[in-house]
């Protein structure tokens, strides 16, 4: 019984290799390449995408920021961070807490409700916004809130 299995399995695993050259069908013709009818191209883009805060997105979490600019003699923060597509990732709010030394500045993202059935893509996408400050900045420090 035992040698009947083995010569089975041997007749089994020799048999499921590639057929020999000989048995092969040349091309007659070369392969062509695949026609592409809707080819897509991608424009890029000249900076980060501007973007406002929502202020109704859903699964909502705090998200760190890459750059922190003062803009407006100081009166304004310009933040860049990397982010999803929307309306899988918007942007929902940004606080600003000020103090004499520093000025923290956290971005909060999530997902738009009208996203509930759509596919998104897994890109990154450099985004921005401004934030108006109480004071101008002077020497005070600029701090991310998401990595406190």
């Amino acid at each position: 019984m035992t040698a009947t299995l083995l010569a089975g399995c041997l007749v089994l695993a020799t048999s499921c290799g590639a057929a020999p050259p000989a048995e092969r069908a040349a091309p007659s013709t070369p392969a062509k390449p695949p026609v592409v009818s809707n080819p897509v191209t991608t424009t890029p883009t000249k900076g980060p995408k501007p973007v406002k805060p929502t202020k109704d997105a859903i699964n909502v979490h705090k998200i760190q920021w890459t750059k922190a600019k003062s803009v407006s003699k100081g009166k304004k923060i310009q933040l860049t961070w990397w982010s999803g597509v929307e309306p899988c990732t918007v942007l929902q709010r940004v606080k600003v807490k000020e103090s004499a030394k520093k000025v923290t500045i956290t971005l909060y993202e999530g997902t738009a409700p009208k996203a509930k059935n759509v596919s998104c893509i897994m890109i990154a996408v450099e985004k921005t916004t401004t934030v108006k400050l109480k004071k101008a900045l002077g020497k005070r420090k600029i701090v991310d809130g998401a990595r406190t």
